[in-house]
């Protein structure tokens, strides 16, 4: 049921915490159309062959702590420093130890540590993933392509996003480069559904390379049109740009 501008504006005061979104997505308002992989299958298959795991990005742990059967040496990084004592807090009681890093091509691990890698979302080096990564060992990472959100770009009048390059072909590009060997690559572009401005604003205060001075001051007459044009013709569609790799560093 839609609210009034006012009520979202006045929720839009709720902070966001760790790396997870269930505010806004586990009512439907904001909703990915599916992709043509699964990625919790990829990584549940992925674990039942390794003896040590690193979760690159880890938010406040919660998609590695929903994940079973971990192995007894799991490690994670997080480079966001209110994240990090989250991640903390949740993942070392399991026995997860958290590395706070800053640098993604100076990671905290010695060569030919980690016989899998994951990463979903989050930025990363090839060269330092091929160097602790074990001979044999494999890498997956489901990333957010450059032209992710670019609606919002437009609709904001903003200039679009310096990561604008970041595609499919680029990072098998950079995988090669580095001798990674790859054995799964698909990429889609479908779309994300807003029901409501609240679940915009929400979304956007949580991801600030999108538009990088994005409050609802700055912004507040486009976040007006858009709580009327939601009322009006419906949700707000976004494009989901999404790819995945799968490599191996070769023995």
């Amino acid at each position: 049921m839609n609210q009034s501008f006012e009520h979202y504006l006045k929720e839009s005061e709720k902070a966001f915490e760790g790396w997870d979104f269930s505010y806004i997505t586990s009512n439907g308002r904001m909703q990915d159309s599916p992709i043509s992989w699964d990625y919790t299958d990829l990584i549940q298959k992925a674990i039942k062959n390794s003896t040590s795991l690193l979760d690159m990005g880890t938010g406040g742990g919660e998609y590695l702590s929903s994940l079973s059967d971990l192995p007894s040496f799991t490690c994670a990084t997080e480079g966001y420093e209110p994240n990090v004592q989250i991640a903390k807090n949740r993942l070392e009681p399991l026995g997860i130890k958290v590395f706070q890093v800053i640098d993604d091509n100076s990671l905290p691990f010695e060569n030919d540590t980690f016989d899998l890698i994951i990463n979903r979302h989050e930025a990363y080096s090839p060269k330092e993933i091929m160097r602790i990564l074990k001979p044999g060992g494999v890498f997956i990472t489901q990333q957010v392509g450059g032209e992710n959100d670019k609606e919002f770009n437009e609709w904001f009048n903003v200039p679009e996003s310096e990561y604008r390059y970041w595609n499919l072909e680029y990072a098998l590009k950079e995988c090669d480069e580095v001798g990674l060997s790859i054995q799964m690559a698909h990429e889609d572009k479908v779309y994300t559904s807003f029901q409501d401005v609240g679940a915009i604003i929400y979304y956007l205060k949580a991801i600030p390379w999108q538009i990088p001075d994005f409050s609802v001051e700055n912004y507040k007459d486009q976040l007006h049109k858009v709580h009327q044009l939601i009322t009006e013709n419906g949700p707000f569609k976004s494009t989901c740009h999404r790819f995945i790799i799968t490599a191996i560093k070769n023995k």
